[in-house]
């Protein structure tokens, strides 16, 4: 009973890891789309981390995701050699380059948004239906104005527009948006802030010394980041972005089996190390 509660257990967790490796390719989906108006004369390399932050912010993660589960779960610490371990902590290093980067770009995002214009002169928006102008319905995500749905976008009589862009926003859309490139930005951070206690919690273990004052610390730091991280998901679900919802629900769930992980091999530590005592 406990083998089959067991082979779940493990069928659950590994099927939350592909629902994350999917979204890598929804949200380039999504970035993609976009990125035909943020970057009407094409994407260049300058911009590539501004247009698809959060694709290569999620594959990182990912990659970041699979490391933490072979140390803490899957390798036996008597099966890491010296050549496993370089390997692991340089694909770890390299996931935190790429997760710092795209981190940079959702800074981009928000600096770019917060940084709109009054589009002066427009107080309809069907006066500016010529096949190049959109109207941004949400965060990323653009709808070409046309005589046939210019009428319902907005209501409103003062437009912004977003720099350098042929896209208009009314104010309470901009609102919107601009909290939600907050949120995105907020939510990185955060994050970051969890791999880094995460790692320090990897790395004491891995030496038998993660206890007393320290263990206690870690807790209390890792209760306040996911708690952020539980009002992000819930912001994004109010707001009804069910891929950032879902996105962010996933990882929260999936960062839960690692921090289990690190609790069984913890008690594993412990266990042996009484029954060396006797």
């Amino acid at each position: 009973m406990f083998s089959e509660r067991g082979r779940l257990y493990q069928l659950f967790k590994y099927a939350v890891y592909a629902l994350l490796t999917i979204n890598v390719f929804v949200f380039f989906g999504e970035e993609w789309a976009a990125s035909d108006h943020r970057f009407a004369n094409g994407v260049g390399i300058a911009d590539i981390i501004e247009g698809f932050a959060a694709t290569i912010d999620t594959a990182a993660w990912v990659i970041l995701l699979l490391m933490f589960e072979l140390e803490t779960w899957v390798l036996d610490d008597r099966s890491l050699t010296r050549r496993k371990t370089l390997m692991l902590h340089g694909l770890r290093i390299l996931s935190y380059a790429f997760i710092i980067y795209a981190f940079t770009g959702y800074l981009r995002k928000l600096l770019f948004v917060s940084a709109s214009l009054p589009l002066e002169g427009v107080t309809d928006l069907c006066s500016i239906v010529d096949g190049v102008w959109a109207y941004a319905v949400d965060f990323d995500e653009y709808e070409v104005l046309t005589a046939a749905n210019c009428a319902l976008m907005s209501s409103a009589t003062t437009f912004m527009q977003f720099p350098g862009l042929n896209a208009a926003v009314d104010l309470e859309g901009l609102r919107e948006i601009v909290r939600l490139a907050w949120v995105d930005v907020i939510n990185a951070g955060v994050w970051l802030l969890v791999v880094l206690v995460l790692e320090i919690d990897v790395r004491l273990q891995e030496h038998d010394r993660l206890a007393g004052l320290v263990l206690k610390l870690s807790t209390i730091s890792k209760f306040i980041l996911y708690a952020t991280l539980f009002l992000a998901a819930g912001y994004w679900s109010v707001k009804g972005d069910f891929v950032d919802s879902w996105d962010a629900w996933l990882w929260l769930v999936a960062f839960i089996f690692i921090e289990l992980n690190v609790f069984d091999w913890r008690h594993e530590a412990l266990e042996q190390e009484v029954a060396g005592a006797t």
